[in-house]
């Protein structure tokens, strides 16, 4: 096995059916988009930065194999959260047999549960509070009109990396804002900062206007769309669903029917999801209903990986790192295995 290219290898041998087969071609499919040039914008629900998915995700950035990114609220600030506070977590492996006595205990122990992890309330939400307030209340008195992230791109760059606790290679919104990633955080209010922001509007300590809207981030992401998709196209990798995934895809019909512009279509399309297919649901909707909303083609390469994104969005993330530092070696591995 060539030990630089030991994942990929791993994936291209072993991976050969079933959901193992989607992730195999999905990964080979998003290499050959990055390979010829294009790039590739990412939507990430559910609780990925408590999970850490930092750790691969992190490299990836600064690596240039993500360009755009689309996120919750709640991912965003967690991301920080593990960075300044992680020494303070504390995980529950045997979460699935609490009782309710179990979990008001945590309560009681200022701790927030996100399945097997638990953000601490004191040294996470009350540290950046003291300083994220402050900018808030300054940019109220200047009349300052910001997106949600960028006062989180500011927050995370001016923190003194003696008050890092997790490592600052591992932590993806350090990465983002370092490399300045074009960022839309849809629905950002539903969030523990969104919530604290909320007190303080309403407290009359910060105007709502300093925080751009969601119909700002679509004006925004309109033009951001049309840079990232110049030449070899953009694609759209997607975990979970929900607004993170559903508010930027819609970009391309959005261009073409309520703005009038031409737009490429997204140019590869993967999601990785346990969500089931119901009356409804967008989490669990094939690919191929999207292509009857005008954001994907019949030609798009679409992928749909049936599993959980902390298994197997770090295992494609670490493959393409080693694609990305060995082309010739990883193109011949996957000519050798496919």
């Amino acid at each position: 096995m060539n030990n630089n290219l030991s994942t990929l290898e791993f994936v291209l041998k072993n991976y050969k059916n079933f959901n193992a087969r989607a992730t195999r071609d999905a990964l080979i499919a998003y290499w050959r988009h990055i390979e010829g040039g294009g790039k590739m914008f990412w939507a990430v629900a559910g609780a990925m930065s408590s999970a850490q998915l930092g750790i691969t995700l992190a490299p990836a950035i600064r690596a240039g194999l993500i360009h755009g990114m689309s996120v919750t609220g709640a991912n965003l600030e967690e991301s920080l959260f593990r960075l300044v506070a992680h020494n303070h977590y504390k995980d529950f492996p045997d979460y699935r047999y609490f009782t309710k006595e179990d979990d008001t205990k945590i309560l009681e122990d200022r701790m927030r549960r996100v399945t097997d992890t638990s953000i601490p309330e004191d040294e996470a939400f009350r540290a950046v509070e003291k300083h994220i307030v402050p900018m808030w209340e300054e940019a109220t008195r200047n009349g300052t009109r910001r997106f949600w992230h960028e006062y989180f791109y500011d927050l995370i760059q001016m923190i003194d990396k003696e008050k890092h606790q997790g490592n600052a290679d591992e932590c993806w919104l350090l990465a983002a804002a370092q490399n300045n990633i074009p960022i839309v955080v849809p629905g950002y209010e539903d969030s523990t900062f969104g919530n604290i922001f909320a007190s303080h509007v309403k407290h009359g300590d910060a105007s709502a206007s300093i925080a751009k809207s969601g119909v700002e981030y679509m004006g925004e992401l309109y033009d951001q769309y049309q840079r990232l998709s110049e030449g070899k196209g953009i694609g759209f990798f997607q975990i979970g669903g929900g607004i993170a995934g559903d508010f930027p895809i819609c970009v391309v019909p959005s261009l073409k029917y309520d703005m009038e512009l031409p737009a490429k279509p997204w140019a590869y399309f993967c999601q990785i999801s346990d969500s089931t297919t119901s009356y409804g649901s967008y989490s669990g909707a094939t690919p191929n209903e999207k292509i009857t909303w005008d954001k994907l083609t019949q030609d798009t390469p679409m992928f749909v990986v049936e599993s959980d994104a902390t298994i197997v969005a770090p295992l494609m993330l670490q493959a393409l790192l080693e694609m990305k530092a060995n082309p010739e070696e990883a193109n011949n591995l996957i000519a050798k295995y496919i």
